[in-house]
C-alpha cells in the first residue's frame, strides 16, 4: 500500500501543470479508481486541504496518504507529489539562464497558460456543482452560485483579504445550507 501511494502521487506530480487546483481532477480520478475515497469524501478532502496552508494538491495527497496508511502513508504521498516538481525545478534552474533568451522556451510557457486556465475552471465547476445526487437546478445549486458570486465580488471589487472571504463563505454556507 505504501509503495502504491508513493507511485500514484509520483505519477500525478510528474504530469501536473498549473498548480494544485489544476491537478485536483487527476487526483480525484486516481483516488476514486483505487477506492481510496468516494466522490463526497474527496470533496471533503479538497475542502480541508484548501483551508490548510500550502498547496492544495500537496495537502490533499497528505490527507489521502494519512487516511490510507497513517503517518507513513502521509509522508510517502507527500514526497511522491512534490518529488517530481523538485527534480524539475532543480534541473530547469540549472539551465534557466542559458535558455532565458530562447524564444521557443518563452513561447512554450505562454502556450501553457490557456490549458492551465481551462483546467482550473473545469475543476471549479466540477467541485462546485459536480458529484451531487440532486438535480442541477435546485436551491442548493442556487446557494452555491450565490456564494461564489459573492466571493468573487468581495475579492475583485472590494479587495477583501482571501481569509476573510473564506470565513464569510463558511458563514454563508451555514446560513444557506
Amino acid at each position: 500500500m505504501l509503495w502504491q501511494l508513493f507511485w500514484v502521487f509520483v505519477k500525478i506530480g510528474s504530469i501536473s501543470f498549473g498548480g494544485g487546483y489544476a491537478v485536483l481532477t487527476l487526483i480525484q480520478r486516481e483516488v476514486e479508481a483505487r477506492g481510496w475515497a468516494s466522490p463526497s469524501e474527496f470533496q471533503e478532502i479538497v475542502a480541508l486541504a484548501g483551508m490548510a496552508p500550502g498547496s492544495i494538491a500537496t495537502n490533499a495527497a497528505t490527507l489521502i496518504g494519512y487516511a490510507e496508511a497513517g503517518i507513513a502513508g502521509a509522508v510517502l504521498a507527500t514526497i511522491g507529489i512534490i518529488l517530481p516538481s523538485l527534480v524539475i525545478v532543480v534541473a530547469v534552474t540549472a539551465f534557466f539562464f542559458r535558455l532565458n533568451g530562447n524564444e521557443w522556451f518563452k513561447s512554450s510557457f505562454y502556450g501553457l497558460r490557456p490549458i492551465v486556465t481551462g483546467l482550473i475552471i473545469y475543476a471549479a465547476i466540477h467541485f462546485g456543482l459536480g458529484g451531487r445526487s440532486e438535480p442541477w437546478i435546485s436551491w442548493s445549486t442556487a446557494g452555491t452560485l450565490l456564494i461564489t458570486a459573492g466571493c468573487l465580488a468581495l475579492v475583485i471589487k472590494y479587495k477583501l483579504h482571501p481569509f476573510a472571504v473564506i470565513v464569510l463563505s463558511a458563514a454563508a454556507g451555514i446560513v444557506l445550507f
